[in-house]
């Protein structure tokens, strides 16, 4: 496959302002799960981003927004980049004001909406990484094309509730470059999970999308104005940041700039790009992914993904199990010390040199809870 799968500009868009507190106590807020060696070899899952999309996106086309906390231990994490493509959110909002940020920093540097995005995500495990690049490739060509909003859909392997999904007509088509969209579903039941794993017109929604950037602005517009109508304003206001950072004249006007840039910004509504936009569009299509993917939401994903040992057990840092089948065992603790598991099933137990996490696999999804319960408690020394 061509490095360029199209004729426009590419910018990739990495959204990494996550906390991941399902992955506490390893995951903390200034080392949240994007940051931990959870990857292949012991590299970061952001880390692993950047790579897959490489060959398609050069580094300076690559625009990763995250929170004000997270932009120095990314930079540190990923001096590769230039500064100013790690971008921090002027205030905490949700993805749809998060990708009108993304997109009126492209038009800033290109100078048009004449450009395509592709957003991806920083916490994925994703097994194939050509066909990975394969399918980016039928999405931007699509985009491009058609001015489509595109998704990349995953077919289901089991019934997940935990996951939102995409319904099409049918799935049959496999010469089509994307199939339309006939409609979003929210997380279903198990019931209902178990019918969309059988009726072979539904996929897991993988939170990666891509469009040109015109035909975004054009869609917001229409289907969120509140913020749709910020997208030009804030691409005037980082147009002036940057001129002012190239000059070394940072001065009134760049602070007016950046003060104006914050207001438009905290105006949006906390709207995720979704519910926001996705499920309001007309033009919506998914390319169904031809290659293994995972959330990586919590602990207990490591059971699909990590090698296990006979019993079922996975295990990292110094660990012993004895009659234990299923368990999630993680030692980040102090230098000897051991952990160990003896006739215990489906366990998480995550140990550091502060905290320790011990949880039934099943519950692997309310670690938050504790998270939330320290935080009430003033426990920020934890987190």
């Amino acid at each position: 496959m061509s490095t360029q799968p199209t004729n426009l500009p590419i910018y990739a868009v990495i959204m990494a302002g996550g906390s991941g507190e399902r992955f506490w106590p390893l995951s903390r807020i200034r080392k949240p799960k994007q940051l931990l060696p959870l990857g292949a070899n012991g590299a970061t899952m952001l880390q692993e981003a950047l790579d897959r999309i490489a060959p398609i996106v050069p580094a300076d086309h690559v625009l990763i927004i995250t929170s004000a906390v997270l932009r120095d231990p990314i930079l540190e994490a990923l001096p590769m980049l230039p500064a100013r493509n790690v971008i921090a959110e002027p205030c905490k909002r949700n993805t749809a004001p998060c990708l009108a940020l993304a997109a009126a920093e492209i038009i800033a540097r290109d100078g048009s909406g004449n450009a395509l995005m592709a957003v991806l995500t920083a916490d994925h495990f994703i097994a194939d990484v050509e066909a990975f690049r394969k399918n980016i490739g039928q999405a931007l060509r699509h985009a491009e094309r058609t001015g489509d909003l595109v998704t990349l859909g995953i077919m289901p392997s089991r019934p997940e509730t935990g996951y939102g999904y995409i319904e099409v007509e049918s799935l049959t088509n496999k010469d089509a470059d994307a199939i339309k969209v006939a409609a979003f579903r929210e997380k279903p039941d198990q019931q209902t999970a178990l019918t969309y794993l059988h009726d072979g017109k539904h996929l897991w929604n993988s939170g990666m999308f891509f469009w040109r950037v015109d035909a975004l602005h054009k869609v917001m517009l229409s289907v969120l104005p509140e913020v749709g109508e910020r997208i030009l304003s804030m691409a005037t206001s980082l147009a002036s940041l940057h001129d002012a950072a190239a000059t070394a004249a940072v001065s009134s006007t760049s602070d007016a700039s950046l003060t104006e840039l914050q207001t438009t910004f905290a105006a949006m509504p906390d709207i995720s790009i979704d519910y926001g936009v996705m499920e309001r569009a007309s033009n919506v299509a998914v390319v169904p992914a031809s290659f293994r993917w995972d959330d990586v939401g919590s602990w207990d994903s490591l059971l699909r993904l990590r090698e296990a040992d006979e019993a079922g057990n996975v295990t990292v840092g110094d660990a012993l199990t004895i009659d234990a089948h299923r368990n999630v065992v993680v030692n980040a603790g102090p230098a000897n010390h051991v952990v160990s598991i003896v006739g215990a099933d489906n366990l998480v137990v995550v140990v550091t040199p502060d905290a320790t996490l011990v949880c039934s696999a099943d519950r692997a999804q309310d670690v938050k809870r504790a998270v939330t319960t320290l935080r009430s408690q003033g426990r920020t020394d934890v987190l």
